[in-house]
């Protein structure tokens, strides 16, 4: 176990972080954030999401990198459509299903989320082969370090294409980086019509009944 890390969430902010970005895209009159404007998408490519980490968490959820909309907000899969927040209700991983902008309550149910690539972009297919590789890298050794339970990779594509896995499906994968373990989810995103919500909820069903039922993974001596 490594020294305790902070939480990185959206409460409280942090330097250019969700809050301050929030503020500046402004809120309704119920007070959640506003859908950004064309020239706030436009201004979001490139700038990243402080990941929502602490050590020992059940699950870390990487998404493969934020859209304009999430980099917009500050909030990590925030784009109207998306998927992630019903299927991680329906699924049971929460009590109820949650706002983007209520992204921080998850880390007290030991569930966090980062991304494969910090930058945003309008597709994910403007991210190349060495940006992929190169967060793969990353992701592992964030999740070793973190003492994560399971990293759950949310886009089998990307994962083929970032861990070097071309033949890897939906579901558990042998890799292991440390005593954490890896499993394969479908991308939530609302283009990804072959996964139906039905499908989409039982694949996160699968992922939280291992986790729940799976003891952890010590690491190897030497490993």
């Amino acid at each position: 176990m490594i020294a305790n890390v902070p939480v990185v969430a959206a409460e409280p902010a942090v330097a250019d972080g969700p809050a301050e970005l929030a503020a500046a895209v402004g809120t309704d009159d119920a007070g959640r954030p506003r859908r950004p404007t064309q020239a706030d998408l436009a201004a979001a490519r490139g700038r990243t999401i402080p990941d929502l980490i602490t050590t020992g968490l059940r699950v870390l959820f990487a998404g493969i990198n934020p859209s304009l909309y999430s980099a917009a907000t500050g909030y990590h899969f925030a784009r109207p459509g998306n998927r992630f927040w019903p299927a991680l209700h329906q699924s049971g991983f929460t009590r109820r299903q949650l706002r983007p902008e209520e992204q921080w309550l998850l880390p007290g149910s030991g569930l966090g989320i980062t991304n494969v690539v910090a930058r945003a972009t309008a597709r994910a297919d403007e991210l190349s082969a060495a940006e992929l590789r190169s967060g793969g890298a990353d992701l592992l050794a964030l999740a070793a370090r973190l003492d994560v339970g399971w990293l759950a990779v949310l886009g089998v594509t990307a994962y083929r294409a970032a861990f070097g896995q071309p033949g890897a499906a939906v579901g558990p994968q042998e890799l292991r980086p440390g005593g954490t373990r890896v499993w394969v989810l479908p991308n939530p995103s609302g283009l990804n019509a072959h996964w139906t919500m039905p499908r989409l909820v039982v694949a996160f069903q699968e992922l939280r009944a291992t986790a729940d039922a799976a003891p952890r993974v010590a690491e190897r001596p030497g490993s």
